[in-house]
């Protein structure tokens, strides 16, 4: 989310640091930063506060209580009301799970036409490409406090007795919307939309896209203003249907509370008026269920705890001041009444790591964690794979992970990685015999003799998940329960560890193997020089050297003025050679091997 720090100076009385210094204290507290370009600060803000903290108010916000600089006003703290009431465009929700709360303002007689200045800037500042100043102010509060809006042309809305009816409800089967990105949406039973229910006709796709047939234009002279709250996970369920993902359905599907609507539409309704004129006539708002206030309790004590610190009760109040968390105090123990938009705040966890990235987790000293009073049960399941995995990779198998999707089963996957295998599988042999002959084919490339495989893993088969043991070598391949006995798991004793220090990448394409064989004098560091050699010459392409043959030979009477004359020995090496980036053709192995041959010559020795 893009954060213009001149949008941000406009809360606050005192001047900012830079916007440098504004990404390092929010890294430091709150969110990890992306970039830094031109005063606007790319914010990645953490999905626990993705319901709060899409705007530039919450940014402010954690930027007043990390910077301890008091905000000029908050926009979310002051009391509104949606007064007069009109029923000139009359609302109904058919399921209120589906949206607890539709606000509106009607405002009559604006004038569409460019933004000023000053507005233009803050949203291109962001990347919000300026299209009217109506459009522009429904984006401006969604980008300043949080809450998507959306503006109709009432003018376009059919009439009965003189006025307008929108109904929320969920689509029927084969109707379709012209969206006002000119491209046609298919609609299904399981997406929300707004529809007139007078021309009982869609006019727009519920917290994702508004409709063309009701878009503002030049003509518009009378809007209705919607600032609604929607299901989360039926918006992100129909974005991705759609694959259609907006800010507005960024914003939804992370959970935002209905009372923030309110504030959306009082806002709008004034910038509006501001910009474009009009007379506001009246408001619309329907909240079958109230959201309910809360509230939650922490101590003193229970803080240090968590966080081994020792915070002062004055120092966990300063920051509950800082946060603007209202609270009561009785003794060593903190109440906070949670404000409305803060959906995070539940439990005295939460409470916790307020505290701690407000203080600054660098204050926060290491502390040693205490022993567990007992040695902890040991899952049988686990014991069972660990000692089985400990016991074949000393027999010189190695481990292999196989999707556990297959083109045939008992259990269908709801959402398919692939449409060719949509089925979990009910057995390990029929991916282990793949991998084994897959390995087979590369034995050169892993320098094996034989290749000796074996999963641990989980089958779906007579109803039911079973945990088996498959194992694939020159006998064939092999399947089992995984099980161990019940008498070797009553002691808990040190299961090994990974030894693995490094893990490295594979190569997609093709390897070639070339052989080569040589007379070199005996000693302990020719076997050594020759490696050199083979390393030094390949190019970056050599992959796997094997030793697969050797012989020594007495000395013959011309080898006397050899170097390294005296006893030889023959060796016989596999040359592995291989591109990580791109096939490679004979000329070139052809040309490593030259490259080698000579090298070897250099050195006096003999290429058989």
């Amino acid at each position: 989310m893009k954060i213009s720090r001149e949008w941000l100076q406009t809360y606050f009385d005192s001047p900012l640091p830079d916007a440098q210094a504004l990404a390092d204290a929010l890294t430091f507290h709150a969110f990890e930063i992306e970039s830094v370009e031109d005063n606007v600060l790319d914010v990645k803000v953490t999905p626990n506060r993705g319901h709060d903290c899409l705007s530039h108010r919450s940014i402010a916000k954690e930027l007043s209580a990390i910077l301890n600089m008091p905000l000029k006003n908050d926009p979310l703290r002051e009391r509104v009301s949606l007064e007069p009431k009109t029923d000139i465009v009359k609302v109904t929700i058919e399921d209120p799970k589906l949206s607890s709360r539709f606000t509106g303002a009607y405002i009559k007689g604006v004038r569409v036409g460019p933004s000023p200045e000053w507005l233009r800037e803050r949203l291109e500042a962001v990347g919000q490409k300026s299209i009217n100043n109506v459009v522009d102010a429904t984006n401006f509060v969604m980008f300043d406090i949080g809450q998507p809006l959306h503006a109709f042309d009432v003018g376009k809305l059919q009439q009965k007795s003189n006025a307008s009816a929108l109904n929320i409800r969920l689509a029927k089967k084969g109707e379709k919307l012209m969206g006002l990105d000119d491209k046609e949406y298919a609609l299904t039973p399981s997406m929300l939309v707004i529809e007139d229910a007078n021309a009982k006709s869609v006019v727009s796709i519920a917290g994702i896209k508004g409709g063309k047939p009701t878009g503002i234009d030049s003509a518009t002279a009378d809007i209705f203003i919607e600032a609604a709250n929607w299901d989360g996970v039926t918006i992100r369920k129909t974005s991705q249907a759609l694959k259609l993902r907006t800010d507005a359905s960024d914003r939804f599907q992370q959970v935002i509370s209905p009372e923030l609507a309110a504030y959306g539409t009082l806002a709008a309704a004034k910038l509006i008026t501001e910009v474009a004129g009009g007379e506001l006539i009246g408001f619309v708002d329907e909240y079958p269920s109230p959201q309910k206030s809360w509230s939650v309790s922490v101590s003193t004590a229970k803080i240090n705890k968590v966080l081994g610190t020792e915070l002062r009760g004055e120092q966990v109040a300063d920051v509950f001041s800082r946060l603007s968390l209202e609270n009561g105090r009785q003794g060593d123990t903190f109440t906070v009444d949670v404000p409305f938009e803060r959906l995070d705040l539940t439990i005295p966890e939460d409470l916790i790591e307020e505290v701690a990235r407000v203080v600054g987790y660098d204050k926060i000293p290491s502390v040693e964690l205490p022993s567990f009073p007992k040695k902890p049960e040991v899952n049988v399941n686990f014991y069972a794979a660990e000692k089985t995995r400990e016991k074949l990779i000393a027999k010189g198998y190695s481990e292999v992970f196989t999707s556990v999707f297959a083109e045939k089963g008992e259990r269908a996957v709801a959402n398919k990685v692939g449409g060719e295998k949509p089925y979990l599988r009910t057995t390990l042999v029929d991916s282990l015999r793949d991998a084994y002959e897959r390995n087979a084919r590369n034995r050169d490339l892993l320098g094996l003799k034989e290749i000796r495989i074996f999963e641990i893993g989980t089958v779906w088969n007579g109803g039911k998940e079973v945990i088996m043991l498959g194992t694939a070598d020159s006998a064939g391949v092999r399947e089992e329960p995984l099980r161990i006995s019940g008498d070797r798991i009553s002691r808990y004793e040190e299961l090994p560890t990974s030894t693995t220090e490094r893990y490295e990448p594979f190569s997609k394409y093709p390897f070639i193997v070339r052989d080569i064989s040589m007379w070199v004098p005996q000693g302990p560091e020719a076997i050594s020089e020759v490696l050199a050699i083979f390393g030094e010459e390949s190019e970056g392409l050599l992959r796997h050297v094997e030793l697969f043959d050797q012989f020594k030979k007495p000395a013959r009477p011309d080898d006397a003025g050899r170097s390294g004359g005296g006893e030889r020995i023959s060796y016989a090496f596999h040359l592995v050679l291989q591109s990580f980036e791109k096939t490679l053709t004979d000329e070139e192995a052809n040309s490593v091997m030259e490259k080698i041959h000579s090298a070897v010559t250099k050195r006096g020795w003999e290429v058989r």
